[in-house]
């Protein structure tokens, strides 16, 4: 597909065709994730959010617009990098949005984490445990859900190894792959969270 030569540099074409057609995919994806990696501290200063927020609002960026690429609906009336900004502001403001509105102040309660401070030590760890276990069970079961090496990926990556020593382990060519891949069995895990 032919855009405007003034928007699109060299980098941003190969990334853009390498996503319309297939062609090494997943390390356009990672090109993509890399390149703009730097707008999560923007995120920070800019809006004040958490680097969590943060990288969830980049995260959900790049799917975005791997999704927009990948189907053809980017027109290149931009440079990538202006688009992905763009995407990326919305996201942040949505952040801060739902963060603020009197509907969410309203209905606020508070942690559960929090609560356990106003009970004894005993009945605390009780209260603990249960919830623990409670989260741990949910936690495998969305993890059963998901295909592929996602679960293998997580549950390492839960006990701290390394991209790179996960890519070793699974078979990744890369760290870098490790990374791309982790944030989408993220975004699959997220999903599995959300329909239940």
């Amino acid at each position: 597909m032919g855009y405007p030569a003034t928007f699109l540099n060299n980098g941003d074409r190969e990334i853009i065709e390498g996503l319309q057609t297939g062609i090494h995919k997943k390390r356009n994806e990672e090109l993509l994730f890399n390149r703009y990696f730097y707008f999560i501290q923007e995120g920070i200063k800019k809006y004040g959010l958490l680097n969590e927020e943060a990288f969830d609002a980049y995260s959900d960026t790049i799917l975005a617009a791997i999704d927009k690429i990948s189907t053809g609906t980017f027109e290149g009336k931009s440079s990538l990098k202006t688009y992905l900004y763009q995407i990326f502001n919305n996201k942040c403001v949505d952040l801060l949005r739902k963060k603020s509105t009197n509907k969410s102040s309203i209905h606020k309660t508070e942690a559960i984490t929090d609560l356990l401070l106003y009970i004894s030590d005993s009945a605390r760890s009780i209260v603990q445990k249960l919830i623990d276990k409670a989260d741990w069970h949910t936690l495998m079961e969305k993890l059963n859900g998901l295909e592929g090496k996602c679960k293998q990926l997580l549950l390492l990556w839960a006990d701290r190894y390394s991209d790179k020593e996960i890519a070793s382990t699974l078979d990744y060519k890369t760290a870098d792959v490790v990374k791309t891949s982790r944030l989408r069995c993220l975004e699959k895990l997220k999903q599995l969270y959300k329909a239940s």
